[in-house]
């Protein structure tokens, strides 16, 4: 599955389009996934190279119903795209791999120019918005992958699910002290009725204001608006 941003950017989704998890904020159909397409690799490298794509970004579902949670595909994909499109630079927005250090090991070991995990929401809120995932754990995956060689790590959250402004610069702060060096703020939408509804929209200011205030912090890039979403502006996050 596959997203143009244009700017010669591109998202691709692979290891399917069902995932094991059913978060509260996402619009993916949960279920039991289908088999591994060991193909998938090549079939994501070729497309990234009739595209012309000179950046792209890796996503998926999660796939807690593997052994190696679908982190053997994760690092087949990239050396399939380095092979085939050297000029190309990648970001790859992975999902927690329930924290298991030798699944992340398997990202460090391909070494694309930024690793991304979205926190997605605050402390207070992640149990009902990110059923099967912990805060602390995504904390641990982004300060892990950056201890142990990462070149550019990155995270993002969603505003309007209830968040209290300390809680959404807290969770910057945690990002921080992880040392994350980029952050992307953006408004939550409800994808459907049976997704958590939104209980407020965010005012431009208030995106400025977390935008100066990441800033401050020592963000080398902070995407805060409406509109932002995880892959907004994200061949920029590579400088």
């Amino acid at each position: 599955m596959g997203e143009c941003w244009g700017e010669g950017t591109a998202t691709f989704m692979i290891l399917g389009n069902i995932c094991t998890r059913s978060c509260g904020f996402c619009g993916v159909q949960t279920g039991r996934p289908e088999t591994v397409d060991w193909e998938e690799p090549e079939k994501v490298a070729r497309s990234i190279k009739i595209m012309d794509i000179k950046h792209a970004v890796l996503t998926s579902v999660d796939r807690d119903d593997l052994k190696d949670m679908g982190s053997i595909i994760w690092s087949e994909t990239v050396r399939a795209v380095r092979r085939m499109n050297p000029q190309t630079t990648l970001e790859t927005l992975i999902p927690d791999f329930q924290g298991i250090e030798s699944h992340l090991d398997r990202i460090l070991e391909v070494a694309p120019e930024v690793i991304s995990h979205n926190m997605e929401t605050v402390r207070r809120l992640t149990r009902e918005v990110r059923i099967q995932a912990k805060y602390e754990r995504s904390l641990g995956v982004l300060g892990y992958l950056k201890e142990n060689g990462a070149n550019r790590t990155k995270s993002g959250i969603m505003l309007g699910l209830g968040e209290h402004e300390e809680e959404v610069i807290q969770t910057m702060q945690d990002l921080r002290n992880a040392k994350v060096d980029v952050v992307t703020i953006g408004q939550y939408l409800q994808p459907s009725k049976k997704h958590l509804p939104v209980k407020e929209f965010i005012t431009p200011d208030q995106f400025k204001k977390y935008e100066l205030l990441g800033l401050e912090m020592g963000f080398r890039h902070v995407e805060s608006g409406a509109l932002v979403r995880s892959s907004y502006k994200a061949h920029k996050h590579i400088k």
